[in-house]
């Protein structure tokens, strides 16, 4: 056995609305990034478990001290419950990547958020401290790039829910100077569609968790080709409401900042070069997959002489993939130890 086959090697796109993992096995799994407890003595006895995480726990929510434990990219400060959601959502990840392999080490790359990157690192290589034997901490945009071969002039367009994270790849690790992180994401969109709704259909009931789902399964900017309804309780009886314009709108407000942080860093990208970037801008997250948001983006890009906007093939997972190809690859000196 080769130094690397006695190592299980895993990466981990750590999300603040979904996490995923991808293993040297083949394995791969995703979970919500949401982690509950139970509220009381009768809650416990209904679930039959100390703690439920993922869309379990999303499922039994009005039973649990619910928590989301990640926000704008970040850890959530203050709060030791979130410190051991993101602790549970870790273990539990690792946990589905190691059955029936309990023998072999294991090496974590795991992508974050920018933001999270210059703030909560430390706190994750804590968090991480007896799941793993070796760790290395990378930014999202980054792993994605690096699983799909887009290491030199290219630029990762990340969309997750806490934060959009923008990166441009020059053949090397980026620097702070080569990426940006937007609080416009997915959960900006669901504030606003919500807010929107409830100003047009006031007596429509909904959660956000309603509106979160309306968006993902028919988000889109740029010419409505349908209406979009939806069915919401209306004094306690299901009706069909039309969301449309409302929709629209709230897709449609990240194009601005992600054009203008799109055009900021190009400017910054040394000129002779700028124009294999503009043919080479790549969406990844669950936010991507807003409909007609790739060919907004490419509207901007066509005031700089014009350039290509296309979507990652697996946008669930192509941070995970991307942590493992790092894993894989990645030299005896590019790993942190990480003490029990």
């Amino acid at each position: 056995m080769s130094a690397k086959e006695k190592f299980l090697s895993v990466g981990i796109d750590l999300g603040t609305s979904q996490s995923a993992i991808a293993t040297s096995t083949g394995a791969r799994h995703v979970v919500d990034s949401y982690v509950g407890w139970p509220v009381d003595m009768v809650a416990r006895k209904v679930v039959k478990k100390p703690v439920l995480i993922g869309s379990e726990a999303l499922e039994n929510r009005s039973l649990l001290d619910l928590h989301r434990p990640l926000e704008q990219g970040l850890i959530k400060e203050g709060s030791e419950k979130d410190i051991a959601a993101v602790k549970e959502i870790l273990g539990h990840l690792i946990g589905l990547a190691g059955e029936g392999d309990k023998e072999r080490k294991i090496r974590a790359v795991v992508g974050v958020p920018a933001e999270t990157m210059r703030v909560n690192k430390q706190q994750l290589r804590q968090i991480m401290r007896g799941m793993v034997d070796s760790l290395i901490i990378v930014s999202e945009p980054f792993a994605v790039a690096y699983g799909i071969d887009a290491l030199l002039h290219s630029m990762i367009i990340d969309v997750g829910a806490g934060t959009t994270d923008f990166c441009v790849m020059k053949g090397r690790y980026p620097t702070e100077e080569d990426q940006r992180t937007l609080t416009k994401a997915g959960d900006s969109v669901d504030d606003l569609l919500a807010k929107l709704i409830g100003e047009r259909h006031p007596e429509a009931q909904f959660s956000i968790h309603m509106v979160r789902g309306w968006k993902e399964q028919h988000g889109f900017v740029g010419p409505a080709t349908e209406k979009v309804q939806v069915k919401a309780p209306v004094h306690g009886k299901m009706q069909s409401i039309d969301i449309t314009e409302q929709l629209k709108a709230a897709c449609e407000s990240l194009v601005a900042p992600f054009s203008e942080t799109m055009i900021d860093l190009l400017a910054a990208v040394e000129p002779e070069y700028q124009e294999t970037v503009r043919q080479n801008v790549i969406l990844s997250g669950r936010g991507s997959k807003i409909r007609g948001l790739a060919s907004e983006l490419e509207k901007a890009l066509a005031e700089l002489g014009g350039g290509h906007v296309r979507m990652v093939e697996d946008p669930v997972f192509a941070g995970a993939g991307g942590g493992l190809s790092i894993a894989l690859d990645a030299d005896e000196e590019d790993w942190e130890k990480v003490a029990a």
